[in-house]
């Protein structure tokens, strides 16, 4: 059976899950019609997006490169600017379905409103629900809307509870493959260089991403989004560090039966499930080759040494704004450690003291949400100024 054709607004369509959501989409023409493409920056990769998928419109949020964007995309695609316009394009009557890659808390905004103009909604931003996930899960249920992981690991986790509707999950294990530093002593993290953390074993993805893959805090984040999505506390969601990223996450039940979906690290997988789900359909690419993998290991996570992860366990059971703060301040001292102007091991330090501020809130209320992100940013970049940063 045929289905109808549909619309869809890619919100970071110049990262790395927008491009590998729009070869998805390359191969599926007749599923998927792209309405909208945003970059912050990249207008010249816009543009040659735009040439080839001419969407209605298109948004960058850097004003200063709208004159050039405006040039250079084809006739009958409208250039909007700004983080407003984000919001505008979510709610367009010719968007049936968004997909949020945007980069940390500023793709909140608008997968909420998103939801709030009855959007399907396939997410990449994992923060919308690591900063929200009470108000986001709430409106999803109020507008009746679906919300599609695009994360492996959660795609992976809805994947093993299909038809298990009359068997609720025991633990959820989410897997990691440990990053660059798996095997770095921790003696050594204090000389930990920018491009050497950004040397992901496994998986290609942008800077802020590999750096919390590099800390861990990538995994915490998950959890904390895993929490929401499957409904979970977090002592029944376990980490295992699986080097070689084949097994993307396994859902344990009460009987010890545990299901796993394994498959080659590459993004393309879980992109396209999400925007087809419940079907599956043909990808080209590459397939495990079991033989040659020889093995697959594990390993604990060690949170003394990872402090990130633990972190944001602390962080969910405190409730509250407690993610929102560790967000925040995980998205400055990484900008910070991007910069060069704090060390790989004071990441967790900054985040651990924003924690015991006293900016978290018990209010896990959207304004509040936001309020203790603005507060947290404030105060973490006080540090920068009151000390140097070793």
């Amino acid at each position: 059976m045929s289905r109808a054709c549909r619309n869809i607004a890619i919100l970071g369509s110049t990262g790395s899950i927008g491009r590998n959501s729009l070869e998805v989409i390359r191969n599926l023409p007749e599923r998927f019609h792209v309405s909208v493409l945003t970059t912050y920056s990249n207008v010249e990769l816009l543009a040659e997006q735009a040439q080839e998928f001419h969407p209605a419109v298109v948004v960058v949020l850097d004003e200063s490169k709208a004159v050039s964007l405006r040039r250079s995309v084809p006739k009958g695609t409208t250039v909007l600017i700004g983080k407003d316009a984000l919001l505008e394009v979510v709610r367009r009557d010719d968007v049936d379905l968004v997909l949020n890659s945007l980069v940390g808390f500023a793709g909140l905004r608008p997968t909420v409103e998103a939801i709030r103009s009855r959007k399907n909604v396939a997410l990449a931003n994992k923060e919308s629900l690591v900063v929200a996930g009470a108000a986001v899960t709430a409106l999803v249920q109020e507008y009746g809307v679906r919300l599609v992981p695009i994360d492996s690991e959660h795609s992976a986790i809805m994947q093993c509870l299909l038809g298990e509707e009359a068997n609720p999950p025991a633990k959820l294990i989410l897997t990691a493959s440990g990053g660059p530093f798996l095997h770095t002593p921790i003696g050594e993290f204090g000389q930990i260089t920018v491009e050497q953390a950004l040397r992901h074993p496994n998986w290609k993805m942008g800077h802020k991403i590999t750096i919390d893959s590099a800390t861990l805090m990538n995994k915490g984040l998950e959890v904390i989004e895993a929490h929401w999505l499957f409904g979970l506390p977090p002592e029944r969601i376990d980490v295992v560090i699986h080097p070689q990223s084949i097994i993307h996450s396994m859902v344990e039940f009460v009987d010890g039966s545990v299901k796993a979906q394994l498959g080659l690290p590459d993004m393309k997988i879980p992109i396209q499930y999400a925007l087809t789900y419940p079907e599956r359909l043909p990808l080209n690419g590459g397939r495990v080759n079991f033989p040659e993998l020889h093995s697959m290991t594990f390993f604990t996570p060690d949170r003394s040494k990872f402090r990130c992860l633990q972190l944001a366990y602390d962080a969910l059971a405190v409730g509250g704004t407690a993610p929102s703060v560790l967000n925040a301040a995980n998205e400055v001292a990484v900008e910070a450690f991007l910069g060069g102007r704090v060390s790989f091991q004071r990441i967790p330090e900054l985040i651990e003291e924003a924690l015991a501020s006293q900016i978290v809130r018990s209010s896990s209320a959207l304004a509040d949400v936001v309020d203790a992100d603005h507060e947290t940013r404030k105060f973490v970049r006080t540090l920068f100024s009151e000390r140097v940063l070793s």
